[in-house]
């Protein structure tokens, strides 16, 4: 039986992308323009207890590599358009079909990187007994201008919080979060710097 939660996520999800769609060929066309192929970004994340997913994004760098064809660093590879696309959150948009496919949900804790899996604390891998967010009560609390720790325990927080209630009101609250365009990257970072690793962090 489907629960409520996947109901809601499936209505919303398809209803957005079909709403979207002219947001969304219009800007995977600029993207094109822009920056070239590949349109679109994927990358393997870590998902529910930690499975691996490829995550959809509309791309926002370069693929400039150095001289030994490695990618150069983030910030010489994120263009102003990128960075539009960032502040809007309009990146994010492609990840409404992880939703569809059930590799996420509308609101939980972000996906983060599948090698960070290694670095969370024991009580900071609670994070991963939900399905991940486009938005979540970090996201809406200060994003990537949060340091690690205080994101992390945001996401735990949820988890142990979590209603059906609570989402709706996350979801209420994103707009404005998006509009506000706060905690885009980390302070001095165009993205969020790495999540260190800790002797206390959780073995699998």
């Amino acid at each position: 039986m489907i629960s409520r939660r996947r109901t809601l996520d499936l209505v919303v999800a398809l209803t957005a992308l079909a709403l979207l769609l002219p947001v969304l060929v219009l800007v995977g066309c600029a993207v094109r323009v822009r920056l070239g192929r590949p349109v679109f970004f994927r990358q393997r994340r870590a998902g529910r207890h930690g499975s691996p997913f490829l995550i959809c994004k509309f791309r926002t760098m370069t693929t400039a590599v150095d001289g030994s064809g490695r990618p150069l660093p983030d910030a010489e590879r994120m263009t102003r358009f990128g960075r539009v696309l960032r502040a809007t959150s309009l990146d994010e948009l492609p990840e409404l079909w992880n939703v569809v496919r059930g590799e996420m949900s509308l609101v939980g804790p972000r996906p983060l990187l599948v090698d960070y899996v290694e670095r969370f604390t024991p009580r900071q891998a609670r994070r991963l007994e939900l399905l991940p967010g486009i938005t979540g009560w970090a996201q809406i609390h200060g994003r990537n201008a949060l340091s690690w720790d205080e994101r992390l325990e945001l996401d735990v927080w949820y988890v142990e919080q979590r209603r059906l209630r609570l989402d709706l009101w996350i979801l209420a609250a994103t707009p404005w979060a998006v509009i506000r365009a706060r905690g885009i990257h980390a302070p001095g970072e165009v993205t969020m710097h790495e999540l260190p690793r800790r002797p206390d962090a959780h073995s699998r």
